[in-house]
């Protein structure tokens, strides 16, 4: 496999990682995962990670990840362009999906530990937490498919590519959001 195309197969995966973090603004609201409670005298996530962000974000995360299954299937039957064989592509869909909103979810853990607002600018963490969850999750549950996919190799490519892109993913969708009035600010 040429790195272009590592490239885009490790991007192609990545896609139910990127969605949950979006839809679940648009999911958002009710009751906080926190539940209102705070810690040291501090909300220990905020009202902005809600219950219904939760469940929507990676419930539209695997649906995007079944959508990619379908597509694939009749070109990659067995590997379904990087996500292997259904029982573990299910299993990785939705631990992608599931790993990019417990990643933001502990930036705002730890975002309400540094004492920043809800909706504060974070250089970094802002960008980086749900890749990290999505990443480390799939690392602790589907350790080979990791590295065949992100370190192994070539692959390392993938991984450098979405490291570059997901900020550039990231600032796009925010500004998106904020232009229709679905974020309070643009970050």
């Amino acid at each position: 496999m040429d790195v272009l195309q590592t490239i885009a197969q490790g991007i192609w995966v990545f896609l139910p990682a990127l969605l949950p973090n979006s839809a679940a603004v648009l999911f958002g609201g009710g009751t906080p995962i926190d539940f209102g409670r705070s810690w040291r005298g501090k909300r220990v996530l905020g009202g902005g990670k809600t219950w219904n962000g939760l469940l929507g974000g990676v419930a539209s995360g695997v649906l995007l990840g079944f959508i990619q299954l379908l597509v694939a299937s009749p070109f990659d039957a067995e590997n379904h362009f990087g996500f292997g064989p259904i029982p573990q592509a299910v299993g990785v869909i939705f631990v992608l999906a599931l790993g990019s909103l417990l990643g933001d979810i502990t930036g705002a853990f730890i975002k309400r530990r540094l004492g920043m607002a809800r909706g504060e600018k974070a250089i970094g963490l802002d960008q980086y937490d749900f890749v990290a969850g999505a990443l480390l999750l799939a690392l602790l549950i589907f350790p080979a498919w990791f590295l065949k996919t992100y370190v192994q190799g070539e692959a390392i490519f993938a991984l450098i590519a979405l490291l570059i892109l997901v900020p550039l993913i990231h600032r796009a969708v925010n500004v998106i959001g904020y232009r229709r009035g679905l974020k309070k600010e643009p970050w």
